[in-house]
């Protein structure tokens, strides 16, 4: 064979052999070639762990039925589930240290009684004499305290600096007294009245304003020890309200193991939803900003909306929208992710009462994962549903606990609860 003979055989083979090579691929299904990514194991209950798994293979990419026209999808709950604690209630209370507010006495005093209903506080707020604390008796309290603290803090309208204004009595009062409503109020009246309340707080803040506070009380809540701190009311203002006390847990904590999972559900081609009961725009920062980990798009966030006006926040919550709490949260899934799937999620995440409608009232759910914080009520039903099924080889639901001491999850269904050592696997 002549050295051109030779050079045109080895590049006829090669030709034979590239085009050997699209056959093959093109006669293989389109996901046969992929190597999809497996969840971490982390600190996952086992069978936690493994139902979750099996629920990816299922339905991600390596699934023989797979089609990325009609793409599956989960939807997490945020506080509590995603995170630990809860992002809303953090902000609240750096906003209360910070007067970080845009309100004038008058709009304050407006904000913190919409829709609030008049009279008396459900049984156990009381105050230190054991009467009856109600929403006029400590609104008046409270903007009494604010309208001082507002012609006095030079980040409001007056000339002290912010150490100054909160080392006063009328601070004091004001803190016990801001939180104090806030739990008064939640556990007294509906979700529709509690769950928007303290997010009239933002009027007339820009949603920039909003997402610069969420990152900044972020950042210092995960910085805090995880630990119950009380405020009483200073006898001197005793006001219409009387002396009371409130106590409030402080930290937040990421969850590696939610964020891993987040990013591989959608690395195995399912898209991941957060549906909250917290401000959509405060939610959004803590999902979608890369150094907290869960790196989700800014348009996959739904939760509670206010209206705006010319970019301001106004008192008034979004006309014709959910409260997403509740059956709120399947109302938003069956309007905005059912309308743009044709179909509903295939895995549902939280921790509360108001995560059971979502988890129990779409037919499309395949797994519901219950964070157990070891609670009663409509959850604690899904607790025990999950208890029961324990050790069954395809459970609808399935529980992981957590260490409310460190806010780390634990490699077990069952919770320890802060305060204690042992571990409890489901409300007495």
């Amino acid at each position: 064979m002549s050295h051109i003979q030779a050079k045109r055989h080895f590049w006829w083979v090669s030709l034979l052999l590239i085009l050997a090579l699209f056959a093959t691929q093109a006669a293989m299904p389109a996901n046969a070639a992929t190597t999809a990514q497996v969840l971490d194991k982390g600190k996952w209950a086992p069978a936690t762990y493994k139902a979750i798994q099996e629920l990816i293979d299922k339905n991600g990419v390596n699934s023989p039925s797979y089609k990325a026209a009609k793409k599956p999808y989960a939807v997490f709950d945020w506080d509590n589930t995603s995170i630990m604690h809860d992002t809303q209630e953090a902000l609240f209370v750096y906003q209360i240290h910070h007067l970080a507010y845009k309100l004038t006495p008058e709009e304050f005093g407006k904000a913190i009684r919409t829709n609030v209903p008049e009279g008396p506080f459900s049984e156990g707020y009381h105050n230190a004499d054991g009467k009856p604390v109600t929403l006029d008796a400590i609104a008046t309290d409270l903007v009494a305290d604010y309208t001082y603290l507002y012609q006095n803090y030079k980040g409001l309208k007056g000339t002290k600096s912010l150490e100054e204004v909160t080392a006063t009595e009328q601070f004091a009062d004001f803190r016990a007294k801001l939180y104090f409503l806030y739990e008064a109020i939640n556990d007294t009246h509906s979700n529709a009245v509690g769950y928007p309340w303290v997010l009239y707080l933002f009027t007339n803040m820009t949603i920039d304003d909003v997402h610069k506070l969420a990152e900044v009380s972020n950042d210092a809540s995960l910085g805090m020890a995880i630990q119950k701190v009380s405020w009483t009311s200073p006898k001197a203002l005793t006001g219409k309200a009387g002396v009371i006390t409130a106590s409030h847990t402080t930290g937040l904590r990421l969850t590696s193991e939610v964020a891993n999972l987040m990013n591989t559900l959608r690395a195995n081609g399912i898209d991941v939803y957060v549906v909250s009961a917290s401000l959509e725009d405060v939610v959004r920062v803590f999902a979608t900003l890369p150094k907290y980990g869960y790196n989700l798009p800014t348009e996959n966030i739904i939760g509670m909306r206010l209206e705006t006006k010319d970019g301001v926040i106004q008192n008034k919550y979004q006309p014709n929208y959910p409260f997403t709490v509740g059956h709120g949260k399947t109302e938003v899934i069956q309007s905005i992710l059912e309308k743009k799937y044709g179909h509903g999620p295939i895995l549902i995440a939280g921790d509360s009462n108001g995560d059971f409608e979502m988890m129990t009232e779409l037919k499309s759910v395949q797994l519901a994962l219950v964070i157990n914080r070891v609670k009663g009520g409509k959850i604690g039903q899904q607790a025990m549903k999950a208890a029961e099924q324990l050790g069954k080889a395809t459970p609808s639901v399935v529980l992981q606990g957590r260490d409310e001491n460190t806010g780390m999850w634990i490699p077990n269904e069952m919770t320890i609860k802060l305060g204690k050592m042992e571990p409890e696997l489901l409300a007495k």
